[in-house]
């Protein structure tokens, strides 16, 4: 079972950044996509960003369009998430997933076979 590990969660003040990374814990495994999801307390886990990992092409949500920038870095087998502009209501538990896409965009959770164990973003008032 490929492992995806996250880091770079924090608590930063409202109108700030912070920069979320990703990287399997095996060195290769299949998947075209890659995507981060969020999850608040009492709330279903929601779609932030996807990207497919050899055209680079990326799709967001509305509500981190213009906010957030997804980058995946080939040679370091590295997923990132830019996060600017934070808003309290960004605060969540933020997943890293992998898979095989079929169709684009790729959005819900279920055609994800890889997953993270979360970092948890906390942006305060």
């Amino acid at each position: 079972q490929v492992q995806l590990v996250e880091s770079g969660g924090g608590v930063v003040e409202a109108g700030g950044s912070l920069r979320l990374s990703c990287t399997p814990a095996r060195r290769t495994f299949t998947r075209n996509v890659m995507g981060w999801f969020r999850q608040a307390p009492g709330k279903e886990r929601e779609f932030v960003a996807v990207i497919g990992w050899d055209t680079g092409v990326t799709n967001y949500a509305d509500s981190v369009k213009g906010r957030f920038t997804i980058e995946r870095d080939n040679a370091k087998n590295t997923l990132y998430l830019q996060m600017n502009s934070l808003k309290p209501e960004d605060t969540a538990i933020y997943y890293c997933a992998g898979g095989i896409a079929r169709a684009w965009p790729v959005k819900a959770t279920n055609d994800y076979a890889y997953w993270g164990q979360g970092t948890q973003v906390t942006v305060s008032s």
